[in-house]
């Protein structure tokens, strides 16, 4: 027996779910739906998805997992479609950066015997570096390699935290489970800060007079450094995000402020030998996060697990397992 996964949202994300799981047609089912027709046609195309429709809720409807990898700004009312048309036992997860607020909008919205369990995706090393982004960027491997943050509610069932555990293994990646407060804190560092901070020094740069000259100038580094704004969250889905995870994105801000106002001092003071100290020691750090990146030797024992590949009729009682309990 095959389960049937809707992955809501085609991007790279979404996309690459699908793509990662085509393998598997002994395990699961895959329905794909986008708002934009153009993308949901592009994803049918690479043959992301067994089915492709352009109503949500028909997408969801015989969904035993719906998978939501949307940008911030469109989970909630995308949830509030899905949670009126979910069939008991079924499980709803998402990809989106900031998982308290998510988690609180599914004790909210769903109803009784349906389940969330939040996945924050690490991608394959690999394309750390690609400035390829959305549907484009979509990989079968996006995922192998990586590691797959699963947040689980207080209230989350057993079965569902298992069943996010075997599609994480399925996709290729390592699981680590993971508190809501700590990886909204964590995300707010490494994947929200970085956009901010292209777009302050985008509009720090962009907005001066001697931009019509700089313009011409500005070269790999320019480029490197303001890439996170074009490539990783739409203006609107960034704004949502950094709202939504307020304190923990000021706290971060506040650190990279006072960093700043350091270098800034032994500039200002031409104090070479601690401005060179300072260099260093952040491009040694950078070097040392790469290579344990990609050979994901962190040094120490984590939360991560690994398990063997499920099978069909193993995935498919974590269901059972869910229905039978509520009974």
């Amino acid at each position: 027996m095959t389960i049937q996964i809707s992955v809501i949202g085609l991007g790279q994300i979404g996309a690459s779910i699908g793509l990662a799981l085509k393998n598997h047609a002994e395990i699961v089912r895959r329905t794909g739906f986008d708002r934009d027709p153009e993308i949901a046609r592009q994803a049918e195309n690479q043959g992301a998805f067994d089915r492709i429709t352009n109503s949500l809720v028909q997408a969801i409807r015989e969904a035993d997992l719906v998978i939501l990898a949307l940008p911030m700004d469109q989970i909630r009312e995308t949830l509030q479609v899905v949670a009126m048309n979910l069939k008991t036992g079924a499980v709803v997860m998402d990809t989106g950066p900031v998982k308290e607020t998510v988690a609180t909008w599914a004790k909210e919205l769903l109803p009784k015997e349906r389940y969330y369990i939040g996945l924050t995706p690490v991608i394959n090393p690999t394309y750390l570096h690609t400035a390829e982004s959305g549907l484009e960027a979509a990989r079968a491997d996006l995922f192998q390699g990586g590691m797959m943050a699963i947040v689980t509610p207080s209230n989350a069932s057993p079965e569902a935290v298992k069943l996010a555990a075997d599609l994480t293994r399925i996709l290729g990646a390592t699981a680590l489970f993971i508190d809501p407060l700590e990886i909204d804190s964590l995300m707010a560092a490494t994947h929200l800060l970085p956009q901010i901070i292209a777009a302050a020094l985008t509009n720090a740069t962009a907005d001066q007079p001697g931009w019509r000259e700089g313009r011409k100038v500005a070269g790999r580094a320019y480029a490197e450094a303001t890439g996170p704004i074009a490539h990783l969250s739409e203006p609107n889905s960034l704004r949502t995000a950094v709202l939504l995870n307020r304190e923990n994105v000021l706290r971060q801000l506040d650190s990279v402020i006072a960093a700043l106002q350091t270098l800034r001092a032994d500039i200002d003071s031409e104090e070479v030998e601690a401005l060179e100290t300072r260099l260093t020691r952040a491009r040694q750090s950078r070097e040392r996060w790469i290579i344990e990146r990609q050979t994901a030797e962190w040094g120490s024992p984590d939360k991560t697990v690994v398990t063997e590949i499920p099978r069909s009729k193993d995935i498919f009682s974590r269901l059972i397992g869910i229905r039978r309990k509520e009974k």
